[in-house]
């Protein structure tokens, strides 16, 4: 990706005014990156609640949830283009705006395809303003530009906003209604706007490169693939999958898409994504390592809530504090994968061994521990575990992207890809699959305990009998929860001694290019290649 750069001066940000310390000039964006961070579209803590209060199903606002993290995906092939065309000011403005909007509408409306439109659109800003932050304080974070530093802090504020702003919804439910967390963000984006309008000048480039050549068929088909694919995970269970003509029809909608897009790549000469991302094989890597590791944890989507609320009865507010066991693992994880793969340069596949093993002992941890008497600080190592192991493999495997070799104008595309198949793939995927073993699992385990209980005296009592099978069907959950734990504790076991069996001597280096690099080139391109016109 580049040359190792040696910091040049003191870091200063030209966008603010020499009124404000130099020193507290990277903080303010960071201001700005944990608000854009803690807003969105629909905050799918409070997701019982809207169920509860709304005629939406959890299905429904799952699948809102998701589109704003393909919004999000979608927007990296064209963040860099959108940079050097825009000055911060504007971008952090009408970034905020179109939050403000998406807050209000998600906060009143009932229909599932505004619903999932704002929030994709929401996904898609919301990505473009913590690109224009981040990108603006980089070299504040590491003057020689190594991403693998850089992105230990994208992952400690992006993962940790995803808990805090959990606890934050929650809580601002319980002590009200769950509409108040739109108003609350409400109110912190025009504080932002604020701030912005009074201490972020606008400060343009040498030459304001135009948004010529991109391929927005290309993107409105990638996204329209993306959705589909989230469509079927998320619906797949309600439909009873292929038995729907709703699902048959997304799958047929997300292989007509795909095809038309791979045809496509073949003969644009600047595609949304090319075949050169698509096939590179770092990229292909990460892709493969993200399908396997996230269907591991996917258990924490289908099994956690299940096992906090059915078996050990806990709250809202008790199940939104694990949260803060989640965010330890995080800044752990993050900290101890600061000082071995970014500073010590500790290879891949090395880091790779460890995230893995944690996520064995995470669900090590779980199959040994489900019971019904746990108490809640006893599943803090667990969600630390989780926390910790998340967080290592989205660095390292981020790190592996920008060290693909790609070239500058594919490199944006592999990060598209790269989002999809790390976050949106990684929330739905997994959890579809697993979801569907549980409820296999579920059935055959009530039927064999079923004869236990049809043999009982015919003349108990009705509701001594409904409270038998409640207890039957609670012990079946248990039991199918603890026989999956286990069989991905195998493949977790199997995907370690893969590792380590692999040979890779590939340490970090990956430095990014100079920004009036990027920028000299984007220009000649545009100037010089009638097809970007």
């Amino acid at each position: 990706m580049g040359d190792w750069h040696a910091p040049q001066g003191p870091f200063d940000i030209p966008d603010v005014p020499d009124y404000i310390p130099r020193r507290l000039k990277p903080w303010l964006f960071i201001l700005f990156v944990i608000i854009i961070q803690f807003s969105g579209g629909l905050y799918l803590a409070a997701a019982s609640d809207m169920v509860g209060t709304t005629a939406l199903m959890q299905e429904d606002i799952l699948m809102a949830g998701y589109a704003q993290l393909v919004g999000m995906s979608v927007n990296f092939a064209v963040m860099f283009r959108l940079k050097f065309r825009f000055s911060n000011r504007v971008a952090l403005t009408t970034c905020s705006l179109v939050l403000i909007a998406a807050n209000l509408v998600c906060a009143h409306t009932g229909s599932v395809p505004v619903l999932v439109a704002t929030c994709f659109i929401a996904g898609w800003f919301r990505m473009w303003a913590t690109f224009a932050c981040n990108s603006t304080i980089q070299l504040w974070l590491t003057p020689v530009r190594d991403m693998a530093i850089f992105f230990c802090y994208v992952y400690l504020v992006v993962d940790g906003a995803i808990q805090l702003s959990g606890v934050a919804t929650i809580y601002t439910a319980f002590l009200s209604q769950w509409e108040y967390m739109h108003w609350v963000m409400v109110a912190l984006l025009a504080f932002m706007i604020l701030l912005v309008l009074i201490l972020v000048k606008p400060v343009k480039g040498p030459m304001q490169i135009p948004l010529l050549g991109i391929d927005w068929i290309g993107a409105s088909l990638w996204s329209i693939f993306m959705l589909c694919f989230t469509f079927i995970c998320v619906y797949g269970n309600f439909y009873d999958w292929w038995e729907a003509e709703e699902i048959r029809g997304a799958a047929l909608l997300a292989a007509f898409t795909l095809a038309l897009n791979l045809w496509r790549a073949t003969f644009l000469h600047h595609p949304y994504i090319s075949l050169q991302a698509i096939t590179n094989r770092n990229v292909i890597r990460a892709s493969m390592v993200y399908l396997v590791f996230f269907t591991l944890l996917a258990t924490e989507h289908v099994f956690e809530h299940s096992y906090a609320a059915s078996i050990l009865g806990f709250d809202e507010t008790n199940m939104i504090d694990l949260n803060w066991y989640v965010m330890a693992g995080i800044v752990a994880g993050v900290i101890f994968t600061y000082l071995t793969f970014a500073r010590n340069k500790w290879r891949y596949k090395t880091m790779t061994a460890i995230g893995f093993s944690l996520a064995a002992a995470y669900l090590a941890y779980f199959y040994f521990l489900i019971d019904y008497g746990v108490e809640k600080e006893m599943l803090f190592v667990p969600l630390f575990l989780r926390g910790a192991a998340s967080v290592i493999i989205s660095i390292v495997f981020l790190t592996s992207i920008v060290q693909s070799g790609l070239h500058f104008f594919v490199f944006p595309q592999a990060l598209t890809i790269n989002g999809f198949t790390g976050a949106v793939m990684g929330a739905t995927f997994g959890p579809a699959v697993i979801g569907e073993i549980l409820r296999h699992t579920v059935a055959k385990n009530i039927s064999l305990l079923s004869p236990a209980i049809n043999g009982l005296n015919p003349d108990i009592r009705p509701e001594r009998l409904g409270e038998l099978y409640g207890a039957l069907c609670r012990q079946a959950l248990v039991v199918s929860m603890k026989e999956i734990y286990g069989w991905l504790l195998i493949v977790a076991i199997l995907s370690i001694l893969a590792i380590i069996a692999s040979y890779s001597q590939i340490r970090p280096f990956a430095i990014f290019p100079k920004w009036k690099t990027i920028r000299k080139t984007l220009r000649r391109v545009v100037k010089t290649n009638p097809d970007y016109a």
